[in-house]
């Protein structure tokens, strides 16, 4: 490995246990997320009384599986939770910079929806930001914030979005279909002011997998059915393809129209396919002569998503040696999705760049690896004195 040649899109910090609790009022204490450990000194996030998920299983890169989890943050990779810890890891790969997402919050940051009190789930987003903000300060060139949104409450989502800019945030995460909660679709004008604030702010939106209602992934009839690491199995592909769903409204809901500079990106969905939702959503498209009932329209979907939409691939294998021309070399991105279990760790990483991307022109390589990411994040280069560190 010579030197940094990645730019990596997506990953994930599992959050602290006393991430909230230390950062919201006393009077809220004892209704934000906290970690406690069952009768089998398991650990766990709970909501007040309510068991939501484990910090282990967003964490088993290097130590473990679905099946089998760290039960604490001593089994974890240490990368999981330790800035320092990331940045070591980043170095020994050659990854210069990470995107960061969250996980207690939900992928949408849905999941504090559950709360039931505006005030105290705008505590828990400010919360959220304010530390991710501060782990990312052990690098502020590498280490990349994402604005997690309370995308209940469009005046709270521009001011949090606007705060955390200047806080150098480097995007905003929303919920791919905000209608699922009761809020209006994308293209509706009641969210404008958020897509003005993010061309203000040069900022792009991200729509996560599982950004929407989860409630039904996991059902008990299919788990006592097909067994639950086969459930599992199909909702990973299920949620993929979701992201190719939330897609389709976006290229059709007339915001690419009306904010031609804004910039959305479909993270952790692949990009495999990308080239048969923009053939299909452009033959339905000119067969039943949409732009005839909306003319501002004036563009194809496929042309949309080349001027305003990027996808994010890691596992696959037959996109990047086959597709890459038909998703467009300059919306791709790469990433690992460290250190969930889905995610790419050690030597994965580097063999399935290898083994994906070596038919590729260097310079398409390096589109994909870094500079589409680079420009899009507005990542600072390593200076002379990183790279010597690196190769020392």
């Amino acid at each position: 490995m010579n030197g940094y040649s990645i730019i990596d899109v997506d990953t994930h910090v599992t959050e602290v246990p006393d991430l909230w609790t230390s950062r919201v009022p006393e009077k809220m204490k004892d209704k934000v997320p906290h970690v406690a450990k069952d009768n089998r000194g398991r650990e766990w996030w709970f909501l007040g009384d309510q068991r939501i998920a484990s910090p282990g299983l967003s964490a088993t890169a290097g130590v473990g599986d679905m099946k089998s989890w760290p039960s604490s943050y001593e089994e974890m990779h240490p990368g999981a939770f330790d800035a320092k810890a990331r940045l070591k890891y980043m170095d020994e790969m050659g990854i210069w910079a990470m995107v960061m997402y969250p996980n207690v919050g939900g992928f949408g940051n849905q999941a504090f929806l559950k709360l039931g009190d505006k005030d105290l789930m705008l505590a828990c987003v400010r919360a959220y930001n304010d530390w991710q903000t501060e782990w990312a300060a052990a690098d502020s060139r590498r280490l990349l914030p994402i604005t997690s949104t309370p995308f209940w409450d469009i005046e709270a989502s521009v001011k949090e979005v606007q705060r955390c800019a200047e806080m150098g945030h480097k995007g905003i995460l929303f919920t791919g279909e905000p209608q699922s909660f009761g809020e209006p679709v994308i293209g509706d004008k009641h969210w404008d002011p958020l897509w003005e604030a993010a061309v203000d702010l040069d900022l792009p939106v991200s729509f996560h997998i599982g950004s929407g209602n989860m409630e039904m992934g996991l059902s008990k009839e299919k788990v006592k059915t097909y067994g639950k690491m086969a459930t599992f199995a199909a909702l990973s592909v299920d949620i993929f393809l979701t992201n190719g769903i939330q897609l389709s409204d976006l290229l059709v809901s007339g915001v690419l129209a009306r904010f031609p500079k804004i910039q959305f990106v479909s993270v952790e969905s692949g990009i495999g396919w990308v080239p048969f939702a923009l053939e299909a959503l452009d033959y339905q498209f000119l067969g039943n002569r949409v732009a005839e009932e909306r003319p501002d329209l004036e563009m194809l979907p496929s042309e949309y998503f080349a001027r305003n939409v990027f996808a994010c691939y890691w596992f696959e294998q037959t996109a990047p040696r086959r597709l890459i021309d038909k998703v467009g070399i300059d919306n791709i991105l790469f990433e690992t999705d460290f250190p969930h279990p889905t995610s790419l760790y050690g030597e994965e990483v580097h063999d399935r760049i290898r083994t994906g991307l070596d038919d590729c022109e260097p310079e398409v390589r390096r589109k994909i690896l870094w500079e589409n990411a680079q420009k899009l994040y507005k990542v600072e280069e390593p200076s002379k004195q990183d790279e010597a560190r690196l190769s020392s």
